[in-house]
């Protein structure tokens, strides 16, 4: 089983600012982008990504 930590990922949505929070391994822009991916239309504009633990 694969270790992950609990994360807040921060990112304008159409260039509305949203977060969501998400069960990642790091907190590379890379495991955000696929996170987000997963509960965003593919036709959505996913800008301004930052990564951080959650408290």
């Amino acid at each position: 089983m694969t270790q992950t930590t609990k994360y807040v990922i921060k990112y304008k949505l159409n260039g509305e600012r949203r977060f969501e929070f998400a069960q990642l391994q790091s907190a590379s822009v890379e495991a955000a982008k696929e996170a987000l991916a997963k509960i965003h239309d593919a036709s959505d504009e996913i800008t301004d990504i930052n990564v951080s633990k959650a408290l």
